[in-house]
């Protein structure tokens, strides 16, 4: 049985200061991100055994990437499309103003995209194909893998089947994904303290 042992990026400056990049690509972490990124290396290095680590190619996710491989003494590769969604019009606003948008419904965010951005669904159909490749050429072993809170919650649902109760973590949080010939096992969120919820 493989894992993929999924990790969000450390606190950025946009997520510290609760607006969307006007150029995401390159958003640094705060120092907040890089300590984070460091405890997030000691905890998978304590639970798990992995063998490589893979990022979006998105520098916050790149920098909590590179961390983590140093302190595990492993391989680093970038997965282009790992990248978090594109939000098109919103660039350079805060993450407050989605719910002032006239095109927006609450009743739908999954589905809701703003203009020239993706919606959740569109992440969703962009990251599952990385996620099943990745699960299929990685079957028997852990891989880490370092992207954004969207791509994460795009590929729970992709895992589920379902846009209901997923586990939105926080910065450099950890969900796991136990993978065999069958399919996928539920994920697991990771707690600071390493546990496993039930």
């Amino acid at each position: 049985m493989g894992k993929l042992i999924l990790v969000r990026h450390g606190e950025s400056v946009g997520n510290r200061e609760r607006i969307f990049a006007t150029a995401p690509e390159e958003i640094a972490l705060t120092e907040l991100g890089y300590q984070q990124a460091r405890e997030a290396g000691k905890r998978i290095a304590m639970l798990f055994q992995p063998e490589l680590v893979i990022a979006s190619s998105y520098l916050r996710a790149r920098e909590t990437a590179r961390i983590i491989a140093e302190a595990l003494h492993l391989p680093l590769e970038i997965e282009p499309q790992l990248h978090e969604r594109h939000v098109g019009a919103l660039r350079g606003q805060p993450y407050d103003s989605v719910r002032n948008l006239p095109s927006y419904d609450p009743r739908r965010p999954w589905r809701w995209q703003a203009e020239g951005g993706e919606s959740f669904e569109d992440v969703k159909a962009r990251v599952g194909p990385i996620l099943d490749r990745l699960a299929k050429l990685h079957a028997q072993r852990e891989v880490v893998v370092v992207s954004h809170g969207g791509v994460m919650s795009a590929l729970w649902s992709h895992v589920t089947g379902s846009s209901e109760g997923i586990h939105a973590p926080d910065n450099c949080g950890t969900v796991v994904i136990e993978h065999d010939a069958l399919g996928y096992s539920h994920p697991q969120p990771v707690d600071v303290l390493g546990r496993q919820s039930s």
